[in-house]
């Protein structure tokens, strides 16, 4: 697996998530009574414990919270792209909605092609959708 990544698994709580990836849209659950937003997806709201949810777009923007340099890579799959990094993204609509990528040049571009010592925590990112087949695209992540 060159492009680096591993099929996620989809089901009934996340599918809404990489439906609106694939038409490029960010997308987080938002539970219906209490409209806490949460990411990942939970069968049941942690903060009224309501099992009635629905999804919200948001921006697609927001601040590089913290990163790993994988070395040696962690999976087989990515040993021929270490090293890579992997990061963890903070959104603007709620700075404890946090989603896990790969910082990338452009679009498209490989998660281990962004040099290193320019990754900085509180760098402003935005999401970029790779279309790694025709039905999952991946959210990646770009400087804006």
């Amino acid at each position: 697996m060159s492009q680096g990544y591993l099929p996620p698994p989809i089901d009934e709580h996340n599918a809404v998530f990489w439906e609106n990836a694939r038409r490029g849209i960010l997308s987080v659950e938002q539970c219906k009574n209490c409209e806490a937003r949460r990411f990942p997806p939970r069968p049941m709201c942690p903060h009224c414990q309501s099992t009635q949810r629905g999804w919200e777009p948001v921006s697609g923007r927001g601040t590089l919270w913290s990163f790993v340099l994988p070395h040696p890579p962690l999976l087989p799959e990515f040993t021929d792209l270490a090293p890579y990094n992997v990061i963890v993204v903070s959104l603007i609509e709620d700075p404890n909605l946090r989603m896990i990528g790969n910082l990338v040049r452009e679009p498209g571009g490989a998660i281990n092609a962004f040099d290193s010592t320019q990754i900085e925590i509180g760098q402003r990112i935005r999401v970029a959708f790779e279309a790694v087949t025709d039905e999952l695209h991946l959210p990646r992540w770009i400087l804006d």
